[in-house]
C-alpha cells in the first residue's frame, strides 16, 4: 500500500506542513527549553568570566593560570564534559548549563580580557587624573570600552551554547536537540529537519539581537556620515 500523495507525513518527506501543525506544541516546547539552556549558562558564564578577566588584567601573573584553565576546559570533549559532571549534577537541566558554562568561559574571557588591555594608558591616566579610583575607573571608563571586544565574545559563545544545547539530549535536556536524537533513531525526515533548521534560525536571531545590543551600548562606534 502505497501513502496518499498528500499525506508527507506517511511519505516521511524532508519537508512536511502537517509535521508543523500536528507537533506545533511539542516544537514550542523544545524551542523554548532550547532558549532557557542557552540564556541560563551564557549569562552565568559572563558573570563567572568577568571578575576573572579583570583578575588576569590587574594581576598579570594571573593571566596565564586563566587563560590556560578555561583553554584547557574548552578542548574537552562534550560527552566527556557532561560524564565528567553526572557525579555532580546527576541527570538534570544542571549538568547541560555546567557544561556549557565551562565551555564560554574560554571564549568570554579572552573576548573580555582583549578588551580591557586595548583600552589606552592615556585614557586611563586622565580618568585617575580627575579623580577616579580603581572601581570606578573600572566601571566608568574601562568596561565600557572593553564592550565591543566582550560582545564579540558574548556573540560567539552564544550561538556556541545554542549549537552545543543539542548535545544534552544525551541526558534528556536538550531542547531541540531531544527531537533530532529522536527523529535520527526512528529516521523521522521532518522531525530532524525542522528541529536542525529552528537551531540554526534560533543562533542566527540571537546573534542579530546581540549585535543590535552591541550597537546600543557603542554608539561611537558607529560610522559617522561624511
Amino acid at each position: 500500500m502505497t501513502a496518499p500523495p498528500d499525506d508527507c507525513l506517511a511519505r516521511n518527506d524532508w519537508i512536511c506542513g502537517a509535521y508543523l501543525s500536528s507537533r506545533r506544541q511539542i516544537l514550542w516546547d523544545a524551542v523554548v527549553q532550547h532558549l532557557q539552556l542557552t540564556a541560563v549558562s551564557v549569562l552565568i558564564g559572563l558573570v563567572i568570566a568577568v571578575p576573572l578577566a579583570v583578575a588576569a588584567r590587574r594581576w598579570r601573573w594571573a593571566a596565564g593560570p586563566v587563560l590556560a584553565v578555561t583553554t584547557i576546559l574548552y578542548t574537552i570533549p562534550s560527552l566527556a564534559m557532561f560524564s565528567l559532571l553526572l557525579p555532580v549534577y546527576g541527570l538534570s537541566a544542571s549538568i547541560v548549563i555546567a557544561g556549557l558554562v565551562l565551555y564560554s568561559l574560554t571564549l568570554l574571557v579572552r573576548n573580555i580580557l582583549a578588551g580591557l588591555r586595548a583600552v589606552p594608558e592615556d585614557t586611563r591616566q586622565a580618568a585617575r587624573g580627575m579623580g577616579y579610583g580603581p572601581v570606578r575607573l573600572l566601571l566608568a571608563v574601562e568596561l565600557p570600552l572593553a564592550v565591543p571586544a566582550a560582545m564579540a565574545g558574548l556573540r560567539i559563545a552564544t550561538v556556541s551554547a545554542v549549537s552545543l544545547v543539542t548535545v544534552g539530549a544525551i541526558v534528556g535536556y536538550g531542547g531541540l536537540g531531544n527531537l533530532i536524537y529522536a527523529g535520527m533513531n526512528t529516521y523521522f525526515k521532518a522531525q530532524v529537519l525542522t528541529a536542525s533548521v529552528l537551531c540554526v534560525v534560533i543562533a542566527v536571531a540571537a546573534d542579530l539581537v546581540l549585535l543590535g545590543i552591541q550597537r546600543l551600548l557603542t554608539p561611537w562606534t558607529r560610522a559617522v556620515p561624511s
